[in-house]
């Protein structure tokens, strides 16, 4: 009987772990995987595991039954199941509040869909401390027996951290994934009961296992948001990925969608936002300097290929390494973005470890990896600058969109000053009509006076593509000062969580999104 009760606590701990990384899929799909988001949803799980703990306990000494325990753990992974079903009204609310900027109804949202979680989890908190009571035979064994159970459920946790968002959830969804866990553990509870109580009482309770499989047939993962012309959804390991299609135009949004990661229309090239800006970097060179000198390209932050196909449209098919984390976003790329140039190789791996694996030289190197509100850290410090120096040809140029407030820019000032540990020359431009500025670097010591020139003379060639001129023009006429920032980033520190938290909070109690609306 040991046997089948540590295998239960096994269950139990993996079960609980996958429940709070299922939810970060349910719930970043409408309110993002800020830290703000992951820090709620981990100090919550914990609370409620920990009122698990302590009414388990209590509970195990006046009722130290096994039938006791097990029925618990049913109610727990029954309930459990529940959670997505109950969540998905909340959750459209959500999302149709958060295109909206509603404010009020998105924190009461996201408040109400946490709250969904504390009776599973509560109830699955209690099993531990069942657990233990049980085993406990000799109380000369109490801490050996205390022990084994707390690794048991422990190793549990840690495959129940990889289960739900290496396998379960690309596959099938996150909902679906909530009902798989939900109905082993429930299978898991019932057989214990028919353990100790036999089958007349465990078939009392095989209507939670039927209830679940029916719910998980009849609804299925159906539709995660209905945004207006949403033409594509899916899940991935990293991303809820959605693809809308607005006229002739499609959209690239992901998680939360509060940002557009790429857009593509048949016909037309240009569009607003940080793109085509990356096609200014190479022109701080000195005047003179020609379209065709660019020989190569790469991408860290690809997604669906926007500045790829602006860059092989003004320089021609030079080569472009796109690394893009997420294997899934390629190819919805090339599925509904054209990404299908012939001269771009696209990389599915982190763009810190495919630049430094790389044995490539780059005439431009750019950095457009946001997953708002955060650009990832390891992308922003001195050593990551320093490989991408390594990397670039000796007329070479880095160019990184950043993200800002109205009124807050130290994320730009602290990014510029990194760089300028590695890089000669700094310059920074603000993106009209948006929160992004755009920082540009160049190996060889320059002037700003070389981007003017540079646009002068392309203006005497008659053959240069007009998106360019119109980026270098966009770039000339909104060039910002590049202040002295107290803090270099480093990968030892590089608080760019804590800047970002600050930046979003201050921008909201400040009343700005209402004067967005």
């Amino acid at each position: 009987m040991n046997r089948y009760l540590y295998f239960t606590v096994f269950m139990s701990g993996m079960t609980t772990l996958a429940i709070e990384l299922s939810a970060s899929r349910l719930i970043g799909s409408v309110f993002g995987t800020s830290n703000l988001v992951w820090a709620s949803i981990i100090g919550l799980i914990l609370i409620y595991l920990s009122l698990g703990y302590f009414l388990g306990g209590r509970w195990a000494d006046r009722l130290p039954y096994s039938r006791t325990m097990y029925l618990i753990l049913a109610w727990g992974a029954f309930t459990s199941g529940l959670v997505p079903l109950i969540s998905k009204p909340v959750l459209r609310l959500a999302a149709n509040a958060f295109d909206q900027l509603e404010i009020g109804i998105l924190f009461g949202s996201f408040s109400v869909v946490l709250i969904l979680f504390i009776i599973p989890v509560t109830l699955l908190g209690t099993v531990t401390p069942f657990a233990i009571r049980i085993a406990i035979t000799n109380p000369e064994q109490a801490g050996r027996v205390s022990g084994r159970i707390y690794a048991v459920s422990t190793i549990g946790s840690f495959v129940g951290t990889f289960l739900p968002v290496l396998i379960f959830i690309p596959l099938i969804g996150t909902y679906q994934t909530f009902m798989l866990f939900s109905e082993t553990l429930i299978l898991v509870g019932l057989i214990g009961l028919w353990k100790v109580e036999g089958w007349r009482i465990a078939i009392r309770w095989i209507w939670m296992p039927i209830i679940i499989a029916l719910l998980a047939l009849s609804t299925g993962s159906g539709s995660i948001k209905n945004s207006t012309g949403q033409i594509y959804e899916n899940e991935s390991a990293y991303n809820y990925i959605q693809v809308l299609q607005v006229g002739e135009y499609r959209y690239l949004r992901l998680n939360e969608g509060q940002g557009i990661h790429s857009m593509w229309h048949p016909t037309q090239i240009n569009f607003d936002g940080p793109w085509k800006q990356f096609l200014v970097a190479p022109f701080f060179n000195p005047s003179g300097y020609e379209p065709e000198s660019v020989q190569s390209m790469a991408i860290i932050g690809l997604a669906a290929g926007t500045s790829a196909r602006q860059a092989t449209e003004v320089f021609g098919p030079i080569k472009i390494d796109g690394f893009e984390i997420d294997h899934e976003i390629i190819e919805v790329g090339r599925k509904y973005f054209g990404m299908d140039m012939p001269n771009l190789n696209a990389i599915a791996r982190d763009g810190r470890i495919g630049l430094q694996l790389s044995k490539q030289r780059y005439s431009i190197i750019g950095v457009d990896a946001y997953r708002p509100p955060y650009i990832p850290w390891h992308l922003t410090t001195m050593e990551f600058f320093q490989i991408v120096r390594d990397h670039l040809l000796e007329d070479g140029t880095v160019v990184i969109n950043v993200g800002r407030s109205p009124t807050d820019r130290r994320l730009i000032d602290g990014l510029a000053a990194t760089m300028q540990t590695i890089f000669p020359s700094i310059y920074i431009m603000d993106v009209p009509g948006t929160f992004n500025s755009i920082i540009y670097a160049t190996v060889q010591p320059s002037t700003i006076e070389n981007l003017y020139g540079n646009l002068l003379y392309l203006y005497t060639r008659y053959d240069v593509h007009p998106l360019l001129l119109q980026a270098i023009e966009v770039a000339v006429a909104n060039q910002q000062p590049v202040h002295p920032a107290s803090q270099v980033f480093t990968d030892d520190l590089a608080p760019i969580e804590w800047i970002t938290n600050r930046m979003v909070l201050n921008f909201i109690l400040r009343g700005d999104l209402e004067e967005l609306e």
